[in-house]
C-alpha cells in the first residue's frame, strides 16, 4: 500500500495492520485461485506494491502482500488478516477508514467494489496460490549474492511446457504458458482474428507497411496446411523486414546524424550503423554477434566493414562541439556514460547510470562497480574510418570490362588500318587545294535576351542574361552552292564558367534541337533543310549528337565533362542545298533540355566537298605536297605522318576512340566509403575542444565530480554476474594492435549465459522481441528490469524464449516466426466483457492489444497506399520531407526532426527509448489534412483509382487499395455522396472537378483510423 498521509508514520500503520492473528490461508482450489488471480492479485499490485513488496523502494513496516509466506506471516508484529474472519482483518479496517489512524491507501480511498474483493477473498479463506516472494534487492555495493535469485539474474535454465486442460487450443509452447495462466485464473482467451485482420497484422508488424488487396486474398482462400506459415516466411524474407525492426532497435541506440546540442553540426557518415542493423537483421545475424559487434567489432572483426560499422552505436550519442578547457574532462566523463548507460539499458535493461554519483539505490550496482566498467571505454574516439567496399564480383565485372575493351579497341585498329586510308584519298584533292570550311557571317539574336558580340573570327559571344531557356537564331548569307554539310562549332572562351563552351553553371550547354531552312538571295520560299547524320567531336554520355536532328525538346547534345575546349556538331545533308546567286540559311538552335543551358560562343560553316567528314583543320603546310601524290608515290613516313595527322580530325575516328578511352576510364575499381567508427588509436574527430580527444585514464570519481578523484579504475564487469574470474573473458591484445581489448572482453562477458550476463542478456532480448510484437513486454519496463520493476506476466515463458533463443544459435527471426505462428499472436482485439474485466491490462493475454502504427509506418503506409513508395534501400538519407523513400532513411538530424514524424510521436534521440508513447492528438489529424506531402500520397491513391467507372466503383478501389476489403452500403453511399459534393465545390475548374473530387476522398480514407491501426 502506499504510504501514510494522516497523523501516525508509514512504519506505524504497517504495524497496526499486522497486529491481528489468525491460522493460515486456504489451500486454493481452482476456483479460490482463479478468484485471486483475476480480482485480488491486480488490486494488490496496482494498490499495495508499491509500499508492501520486493519491488517498493521501502519496505513499510516489514509488510509484504506480494507472496504467500509475506501475507500470512506478516509485518514486523504479525499478519494483517484472519483468513475467514474479514472483520478481524486490520487490511479491511484499514481499506474501510473504520479507524482514523488507520487509513489505506493513505492518499485516495479504494472504490467500493474493490474493499468488497478484498473483504470476500478473506472470507473464502484468502485462497493465494502464490509461493515465495522475489527476493528484496541486496544492499548497493554489498555482495550481490542475495540478489542473485532474482528472476532476471538467475541462471537460464529451460522450463517443462505445463500441463493445460484445452488440449486444442496451444500451437506450440508459447500457447501452453499462455493458457495455464489463464485456465488458472478460469478465463480464456479471444476468439481467433479473421484472416484478413490476421495477414494485415502481420505485415504491418513484420514489414511496417500493409499487404496488397491481392496478398490478403490469397491468404484467405487459402486453406491448405502451412499457408499462415508460407505468409510469415515470405514477410521475413522481405528485405522491409530489417528497414521495420532496424527502427526498434535505432530508438534503443539513440541513433542520430548530428551531435546535437547548440551547434547541432552533421555526422555525414553516421548513416553506415544504420544501414548495418537493417542487415544484420535482415540475414539474421545471431544476437550475440549483433551485439559483440557493436560494443567491438574493430577487435573482433577488423577487416568486416558492417563489423566496423556496427560500432557505430557507441559513437551515436550527443556530444557537445564547443568544450573549454574547463569542461573537458566532466564532457569526456559525459561521453563514457552515454556509452556505457547505453549499453545497458539497450542490451541488459539495467540502468547502471544511476551509480555514477553513488551507489545505485535500487539495484546492487556499487558505484565502484559503475566506474570498473567505465573503463572499459576509457580510450574509446569517435573517428571516420575510410574503408574499400567488398566487392565479390569485381574480378568477373573487370574481366567483363577488358573483354569490351578489346572490341572497342579492335575496332579503333580496323578504323586505322582499313578506312582511313580510303578517306583519306577520297577527300585528298579537297584537302590539299586548302581548308574545306567556309565560316559563314551570321547574324545572332538570343529570344531569352542574351547580350550578343560578334567576333573577329566569325563567332558570336552571349552574355548577360542566361535564360532558362532559349532560342537562338543564326541568319547567315552565302554565295556556296551544293552544300553538302553544316558545322556547328560551340567555341570554349575565358569568360565563360569554365571555360565553357556552354553558359551552365558547370560550363555546359544541351542543344535539344536545331532546324535549317535555305531560301534564294533573290526572293522566294524557304525550304527546310534535311539532314542524315549528325557527328560530333566528342558526345556527353546520354546526350548524343543525333539527339539535336530527333525533333524532341527533351533529348539533346551536350558534352560533359569536356569543358574548356572547343567542340563542333557537323550535319551532313540530305540533298546538296544552296540558290545560285547567294543563299539564305536560317539556323534555330533550342536549348529546352536543362535550366540554364544555353551555348556560349557559336560559329556556323559550310562546305560543298567530300570533307564533311572532317572538323575542319586545315592540312599543314608540310604535308600538302605528300597528299597530292599517291600511295603508291609516298614514302611509308610520309603516309603514317597523313594519316596521323588525318585520323584526329576524321568523325569516325573521334567517335570510336571517344568510346574507347571513355570505356577505359570506367574500369571497375574497388569502391572506398567513410564509416563512422567507436575504436582506438585512430584518428578522432576533432571539434571545438580545448583539450585532448580522451582522457587517458579513467579515475573513481567522489559524487561523479571529476575535481575529485580517487584511484585510477582498472577495467572489470558486474560482480552480480560475474561466476567466474575476470580472466576467462579478458586477454591481451595481440603485438601491434592499436586497440585495448577491453570492449572486446565486455563482449564476451556480456554474451557468456553460463558465466557471464548472457542470461540477462537473452531475457531482456526476447522480452523486447515480445513487446514488439504483442504490444508490451511480459515483464513490462523492458529497459529496466532490476529488483525494483514490477516482475513478468509469464516468467516462465520468458525463460523458455531465452532458452530457445540461446539454443538456436541466437537468432532471431525462428523466435519472431515461433510467436506470431501462435495463437496467442492471433488473437482477435475483441475479448469477452468479462475477461476485459477481470484483467483490464491484457497481462495474462486475453486478448490481442489493438495499437497505432509508429510515426515511420504510418508515413510508409501511407506512401505505399498512394503508390508512391520508393524502395531504393541503404545509403544517405536526406532531410527533404517531401522524399519518397521508406521513413528510415530520412536523415536524424536532433534540432531538425522531421516534423511528420515528430506529431506523430517520434522520440529525440538524446537517449535510448525503449518505448514510444501513443499519443491522439489534434496536430496529427491537422498533418494528414494539410501537409503537403499527405495530399501528394491522396493524389497518388486517386490516380490508382481514376479509371473507376462511377463513384462507387472508386469507393471500392479506394478501400480495397487502403484496407484491403470491400466497402459495406453505409461506406459505399458516404464515399459517394462525399465525391459528389466535393465535385461541386471544384465546380469552378470543370474539368478537373472530379479527379479534384476524388482526391480530397481518397485524403479522407487516408485518415481512417483503420488505415494506420493494427487490430
Amino acid at each position: 500500500m502506499q504510504g501514510p498521509r494522516a497523523n501516525v508514520s508509514a512504519i506505524a500503520i504497517a504495524l497496526l495492520l499486522c497486529a491481528a492473528r489468525g491460522t493460515s490461508a486456504a489451500e486454493p482450489d481452482a476456483d479460490g485461485a482463479a478468484f485471486f488471480e483475476a480480482q485480488v492479485r491486480p488490486l494488490l499490485v496496482e494498490r499495495c506494491y508499491r509500499c508492501h513488496s520486493a519491488e517498493g523502494k521501502k519496505v513499510k513496516g516489514g509488510l509484504r502482500l506480494d507472496s504467500r509466506p509475506g501475507t500470512l506471516t506478516g509485518g514486523d508484529t504479525g499478519p494483517a488478516l484472519v483468513p475467514g474472519d474479514p472483520e478481524r482483518s486490520l487490511l479491511i479496517t484499514a481499506v474501510r477508514y473504520g479507524d482514523p489512524d488507520l487509513q489505506m491507501p493513505p492518499k485516495e480511498r479504494l472504490p467500493a467494489a474493490e474493499v468488497a474483493t478484498l473483504t470476500a477473498w478473506i472470507a473464502r479463506g484468502a485462497p493465494d496460490p502464490r509461493a515465495t516472494a522475489p527476493a528484496l534487492a541486496a544492499p548497493a555495493g554489498a555482495d550481490p549474492a542475495a540478489a542473485r535469485e532474482h528472476w532476471a539474474y538467475r541462471p537460464l535454465v529451460r522450463p517443462a511446457l505445463p500441463a493445460v486442460r484445452d488440449q486444442a487450443w496451444p500451437q506450440g509452447p508459447i500457447d501452453r504458458f499462455v493458457l495455464a495462466r489463464l485456465e488458472t485464473a478460469r478465463l480464456a482467451p479471444a476468439p481467433p482474428a479473421a484472416r484478413r485482420t490476421l495477414i494485415r497484422r502481420l505485415a504491418f508488424d513484420l514489414t511496417g507497411l500493409p499487404p496488397t488487396a491481392a496478398e490478403v486474398d490469397a491468404f484467405v482462400s487459402d486453406h491448405e496446411p502451412g499457408a499462415l506459415g508460407r505468409v510469415v516466411d515470405r514477410l521475413l524474407s522481405d528485405p522491409a523486414f530489417g528497414e521495420r525492426w532496424a527502427r526498434h532497435w535505432l530508438d534503443l541506440a539513440r541513433f542520430a546524424e548530428s551531435h546535437g546540442y547548440e551547434q547541432d553540426y552533421d555526422r555525414p557518415h553516421a548513416w553506415p550503423y544504420r544501414d548495418f542493423v537493417i542487415q544484420a537483421l535482415n540475414r539474421d545475424l545471431p544476437y550475440d554477434t549483433f551485439v559483440s559487434w557493436q560494443l567491438a567489432g574493430d577487435e573482433l572483426a577488423p577487416d568486416d566493414n558492417q563489423a566496423l560499422a556496427a560500432t557505430g552505436f557507441l559513437a551515436a550519442g550527443v556530444w557537445p562541439t564547443q568544450i573549454t578547457k574547463n569542461e573537458v574532462e566532466k564532457a569526456r566523463y559525459d561521453a563514457l556514460d552515454d556509452m556505457l548507460s547505453t549499453t545497458f539499458t539497450a542490451m541488459l535493461g539495467t540502468t547502471v547510470g544511476c551509480a555514477r554519483c553513488h551507489d545505485h539505490k535500487y539495484d546492487p550496482i556499487a558505484q565502484r562497480d559503475y566506474y570498473r566498467l567505465l573503463a572499459t571505454f576509457t580510450t574509446t574516439v569517435r573517428s571516420d574510418a575510410e574503408r574499400e567496399v567488398p566487392d565479390p564480383d569485381l574480378k568477373a565485372r573487370q574481366a567483363a570490362f577488358d573483354a569490351e575493351q578489346e572490341r572497342l579497341d579492335a575496332d579503333l585498329r580496323r578504323c586505322i588500318v582499313d578506312t582511313l586510308p580510303l578517306k583519306l584519298e577520297g577527300a585528298g584533292a579537297a584537302l590539299a587545294d586548302g581548308a574545306p570550311w567556309t565560316t559563314l557571317a551570321a547574324i545572332v539574336a538570343s529570344a531569352g535576351g542574351a547580350t550578343v558580340a560578334n567576333r573577329d573570327d566569325g563567332s558570336v559571344l552571349l552574355s548577360g542574361v542566361n535564360p532558362e531557356h532559349d532560342t537562338i537564331t543564326i541568319t547567315a548569307t552565302t554565295a556556296l552552292t551544293g552544300i553538302t554539310a553544316l558545322r556547328l562549332e560551340a567555341l570554349g572562351d575565358p569568360s565563360l564558367v569554365k571555360g565553357g563552351p556552354g553558359r551552365a553553371a558547370n560550363g555546359n550547354f544541351a542543344l535539344t534541337d536545331i532546324s535549317v531552312s535555305a531560301a534564294p538571295v533573290a526572293g522566294g520560299a524557304a525550304e527546310a533543310v534535311t539532314f542524315t547524320a549528325a557527328h560530333a567531336t566528342f558526345e556527353q554520355a546520354g546526350l548524343p549528337a543525333a539527339a539535336a536532328i530527333d525533333g524532341d525538346r527533351t533529348s539533346g547534345w551536350a558534352v560533359d565533362p569536356q569543358f574548356g575546349r572547343d567542340h563542333a556538331l557537323i550535319l551532313t545533308c540530305a540533298r546538296p542545298c544552296g540558290f545560285p546567286g547567294g543563299t539564305v540559311l536560317v539556323a534555330t538552335l533550342h536549348f529546352d533540355n536543362n535550366t540554364g543551358h544555353g551555348i556560349g560562343r557559336p560559329r556556323l560553316a559550310a562546305t560543298t566537298g567530300p570533307a564533311a567528314i572532317l572538323d575542319g583543320a586545315t592540312v599543314p603546310e608540310g604535308l600538302r605536297g605528300a597528299l597530292k601524290l599517291t600511295p603508291a608515290q609516298r614514302s611509308a613516313a610520309q603516309q603514317a605522318a597523313l594519316l596521323s595527322w588525318f585520323g584526329p580530325h576524321d568523325l569516325d575516328w573521334r567517335r570510336l576512340s571517344a568510346a574507347a578511352e571513355q570505356h577505359r576510364s570506367q574500369r571497375p575499381q574497388t569502391a572506398r566509403t567513410t564509416i563512422l567508427i567507436a575504436s582506438e588509436g585512430v584518428p578522432a574527430i576533432h571539434l571545438h575542444t580545448q583539450g585532448g580527444d580522451f582522457l587517458p585514464e579513467t579515475h573513481f570519481l567522489k559524487r561523479g565530480d571529476p575535481n575529485q578523484k580517487l584511484e585510477v579504475m582498472t577495467p572489470s564487469f558486474w560482480p552480480l554476474l560475474m561466476g567466474a574470474p575476470e580472466s576467462r573473458w579478458q586477454s591481451q591484445p595481440p603485438p601491434g594492435a592499436h586497440t585495448s581489448y577491453r570492449r572486446r572482453a565486455l563482449a564476451a562477458w556480456m554474451t557468456d549465459v553460463d558465466r557471464g550476463a548472457g542470461r540477462l542478456l537473452a531475457r531482456v532480448a526476447v522480452n523486447r522481441l515480445w513487446q514488439h510484437l504483442l504490444g508490451r513486454g511480459l515483464a513490462p519496463t523492458p529497459s529496466d528490469i532490476g529488483l525494483h520493476a514490477d516482475p513478468p506476466s509469464h516468467p516462465e515463458l520468458l525463460d523458455w524464449l531465452a532458452s530457445e533463443l540461446v539454443s538456436g544459435g541466437w537468432r532471431l527471426k525462428p523466435l519472431i516466426r515461433a510467436i506470431v505462428l501462435s495463437s496467442t499472436y492471433a488473437e482477435s482485439a475483441v475479448a469477452d466483457p468479462a475477461a476485459i474485466a477481470a484483467d483490464p491490462q491484457d497481462a495474462l493475454l486475453t486478448r490481442f492489444r489493438r495499437h497505432r502504427l509508429e510515426a515511420e509506418a504510418v508515413r510508409d503506409t501511407l506512401l505505399a497506399i498512394g503508390g508512391v513508395l520508393d524502395r531504393t534501400p541503404a545509403g544517405p538519407g536526406t532531410l527533404d520531407p517531401a522524399s519518397r523513400r521508406r521513413s528510415i532513411y530520412f536523415t536524424i538530424k536532433r534540432s531538425a526532426l522531421i516534423p511528420f514524424l515528430s506529431v506523430f510521436d517520434f522520440p529525440e534521440p538524446l537517449q535510448g527509448v525503449a518505448e514510444r508513447p501513443a499519443t491522439t492528438i489534434a496536430p496529427q489529424a491537422l498533418a494528414l489534412i494539410n501537409n503537403p506531402q499527405a495530399r501528394a500520397w491522396a493524389a497518388g491513391l486517386a490516380t490508382r483509382i481514376a479509371d473507376a467507372p462511377e463513384p462507387a466503383a472508386a469507393v471500392a478501389a479506394a478501400y480495397r487499395i487502403a484496407l484491403q476489403r470491400t466497402p459495406n452500403a453505409a461506406e459505399t453511399a458516404d464515399g459517394t455522396a462525399f465525391i459528389a459534393a466535393q465535385e461541386r465545390a471544384h465546380a469552378d475548374h470543370p474539368a478537373d472537378a472530379h479527379h479534384q473530387a476524388l482526391i480530397d476522398f481518397c485524403q479522407v480514407v487516408l485518415c481512417l483510423n483503420e488505415t494506420i491501426y493494427v487490430e
